[in-house]
């Protein structure tokens, strides 16, 4: 009869183990080729998870959740799983750095993973400037030198597939020089989805850049780089070198005296319109991939950069996602149950206000409002009963456009709390651009039937209803800031009668 282990004994084994096996991975004769790196990779994937359940299991056993001790040996190990996870990302690089920019950015995850991931945005460990030169030659047939003026060896961005250089080129234009070595793509291909293989063509992204500006050609706030097609390839895109800083920069924008919630509306409103109207969008809007320059009519411009992913939506997908937030914003039960059951994901309906606009299906508050003590109780019972199969199942069953609009939503999300703007403004936007991408002067009804006719006309009711409520929403918000500067005004006022009646 073989005796159990203690828990902390078990815990203690498996972490040994699993360390060890991490160490002989490392030292066994691993060949270049994609398998064998594959497999490493997964190696050091499956041990670095095994060490972090150990961790977690050993550091915190028998200790009750409520306490301090419990509280301050969580945030250790949080710090130390967070750095074993960046270790990770940066060593296996390509999509494990995809992923980890992705974690840091979610709002729900503790501050030791967010603040130790955010590294990967832009910082991965660089490739040496031969491998550069080799890539350079192979693609663009000569040497750096014959074709820029100067030529920055050190990166100014090493991220998760590619590496970026600043260069200058010989009639003095500023550019942007992307590229992958060609050992990468071979083993990304093979290893994981075609959205990473479509990312990795240079030329589609060339393209994508083009859709993007000309779809926002007269938009003045939006600027996107210009492709040089001549010295594009599938495995190096040189484009048009834009300054700006960082999009969730608030120490650069306060002190470029650029409110941070006014960039936040522009930086919805650009990707409402991607969304709404255009039915393209750019599908990684991390901080990294958007810059803020103070060149601008308004004061400062959005540069969106790495156009790598970005999703064409299915046309009857917008119009009906358009459809979803006209019933999110009217909390009309029943068109949310239709769409969830044209989305796939009709058991789950009631769950989706609660993911867009976080609100219950039968909430009594307005829309952006918190919920009622009584609404938080039925939706704790609701979220209760949900097994792991649920959520699974509710994602596998979403269509693809939705998971990208989901990702790219809770990413701009992230990054416009970090802009300090309320939740009301993400709201209103996208109730505003829902309304115009279902507009009638943007899908028209063509033909003189009746029923043609009745279509438009129901079109038209439905837009006017959707655009007065949303103008209401407004005037609501308007009074509420209205009533905030009132106070402080009136707070002042009060603070230096007071002052004058001391003297």
């Amino acid at each position: 009869m073989v005796s159990k282990f203690p828990a902390k004994a078990t815990a203690a084994f498996c972490l040994i183990t699993a360390g060890c096996f991490t160490s002989q991975a490392n030292l066994l004769p691993f060949s270049d080729s994609p398998v064998s790196q594959g497999i490493l990779r997964s190696s050091r994937a499956i041990c670095t998870v095994a060490i972090t359940v150990a961790d977690y299991k050993y550091s915190l056993y028998g200790l009750p959740n409520d306490c301090d001790e419990y509280r301050r040996l969580l945030s250790e190990v949080h710090l130390r799983s967070a750095k074993r996870l960046l270790k990770l990302c940066e060593i296996n690089k390509g999509f494990y750095v995809k992923a980890g920019q992705f974690v840091s950015s979610l709002r729900q995850i503790p501050k030791e993973y967010s603040l130790t991931l955010s590294s990967l945005q832009d910082q991965v460990v660089p490739y040496d400037f031969k491998v550069i030169k080799e890539v350079l030659v192979s693609n663009l047939g000569q040497d750096p030198s014959e074709l820029f003026t100067w030529f920055n060896e050190q990166p100014i961005a090493a991220a998760s597939i590619a590496q970026v250089h600043h260069a200058m080129l010989k009639d003095h234009q500023e550019v942007a020089i992307k590229f992958f070595p060609e050992f990468r793509f071979r083993w990304l291909v093979s290893e994981f989805t075609e959205a990473i293989s479509l990312e990795l063509d240079f030329v589609q992204e060339a393209r994508n850049f083009e859709t993007m500006s000309n779809n926002f050609r007269n938009n003045k706030v939006v600027r996107i780089p210009r492709i040089f097609w001549d010295l594009t390839t599938n495995q190096v895109l040189t484009m048009q070198f834009c300054h700006g800083h960082k999009v969730d920069d608030v120490v650069f924008l306060k002190g470029m005296k650029i409110n941070p919630e006014k960039v936040a509306k522009k930086l919805l409103e650009v990707f409402a319109e991607m969304i709404f109207v255009h039915g393209f969008l750019h599908g990684d809007p991390h901080p990294g991939n958007i810059l803020v320059s103070i060149e601008g009519q308004g004061g400062f411009s959005l540069v969106l950069l790495d156009h790598g992913i970005c999703k064409k939506l299915d046309e009857v997908f917008r119009l009906e996602y358009c459809q979803l937030w006209k019933a999110l914003i009217l909390l009309d039960s029943r068109k949310i149950q239709h769409l969830a059951e044209r989305f796939g994901v009709g058991k789950y309906y009631r769950y989706l206000p609660i993911i867009f606009s976080g609100r219950t299906i039968d909430s009594k508050s307005g829309i952006g409002k918190g919920m009622l003590v009584e609404e938080q109780k039925k939706l704790k019972q609701h979220l209760k009963a949900l097994k792991m199969e649920d959520i699974s199942s509710f994602m596998e069953s979403l269509p693809s456009n939705f998971l990208i609009i989901l990702r790219t939503d809770e990413l701009l999300r992230s990054t416009v709390s970090k802009l300090d703007a309320s939740k009301w403004v993400r709201l209103l936007t996208y109730g505003k651009y829902a309304s115009l991408g279902l507009s009638p002067k943007s899908n028209p009804c063509s033909g003189l039937t009746s029923f043609a006719l009745y279509t438009r006309l129901i079109g038209n009711i439905e837009y006017i209803l959707l655009r007065l409520t949303i103008g209401v929403m407004n005037l609501v918000l308007w009074m509420e800031k209205l009533k905030r500067c009132l106070n402080k005004f009136y707070g002042k006022m009060s603070a230096a009668g007071k002052e004058a009646i001391s003297r």
